[in-house]
């Protein structure tokens, strides 16, 4: 999924190429959708929609009025169109990989509801969420559920992530389960047991995958799932983001 920001007064559509990397190293070919109501096409050529990271969700459209939103990255667009997309996915049965913004477009989806600022709603946490260190340096520790399917493709229960994200899921979203936390409990990663591939994590694996086995593990699972779904006969081969 492409951000959709303004640079020097343009509005763009833009994205990380870490993200590409991950993908890429993972054996796919990701497609960039633009937040345009014709990607929606598109994705049906796709074998799984990845839901990148980026500015904060319009608490609107989760019902709520403004408790901390940092609303210079608010885009309805992207909200309205990201919503749209996991609506398409999840009724052809498309996996799905939610990252940092992405387990949000996920939670909201499904009729979570977000905390709008940790600080001011875990003032005591000992854990800076929206950490100043380098993106490819952990930061602290999340706490996974051992029989949980992010577990089984992390390969343990204790990871050490990265962070930069100042809000998080409140409300957990319909079908789904908490799987992991951090240490001031803080829901670090949701999953649809009832989904053969439905996950969003917290953190940012794209930026860890150089030199985390974990972070390489969530990438290959995301793309072998997307391979079975193509072999089911539906898709041609290719990630979209």
């Amino acid at each position: 999924m492409s951000r959709d920001e303004h640079a020097a007064g343009a509005p763009r559509d833009w994205i990380r190429k870490t993200y590409i990397v991950a993908v890429l190293g993972a054996g796919a070919l990701p497609i960039l959708l633009p937040n345009e109501s014709q990607s929606l096409e598109l994705l049906e050529y796709c074998d799984g929609l990845l839901l990148t990271g980026g500015g904060d969700f319009d608490p609107e459209s989760f019902g709520a009025a403004d408790e901390g939103t940092d609303y210079s990255g608010v885009s309805k667009t992207r909200d309205e169109m990201e919503l749209a997309f996991i609506g398409a996915a999840d009724r052809m049965a498309m996996p799905m990989l939610g990252i940092c913004r992405g387990v949000q477009a996920l939670a909201v989806a499904g009729g979570g509801t977000l905390i709008q600022d940790i600080p001011r709603v875990i003032p005591d946490s000992p854990l800076l969420h929206s950490q100043p260190e380098n993106r490819q340096q952990p930061t602290h520790k999340v706490l996974v559920e051992p029989q949980s399917q992010v577990a089984k493709l992390l390969g343990g229960s204790i990871v050490e992530v990265n962070s930069f994200h100042h809000q998080a899921i409140a409300r957990i979203p319909r079908g789904y389960i908490v799987t992991a936390r951090a240490e001031d409990g803080v829901i670090e990663a949701i999953e649809n047991p009832d989904k053969e591939f439905m996950v969003g994590v917290q953190w940012h694996p794209e930026d860890l995958v150089g030199h985390s086995q974990e972070a390489q593990n969530l990438f290959a699972g995301f793309v072998e799932s997307s391979r079975q779904y193509r072999e089911r006969g539906q898709r041609y081969g290719t990630a979209c983001h």
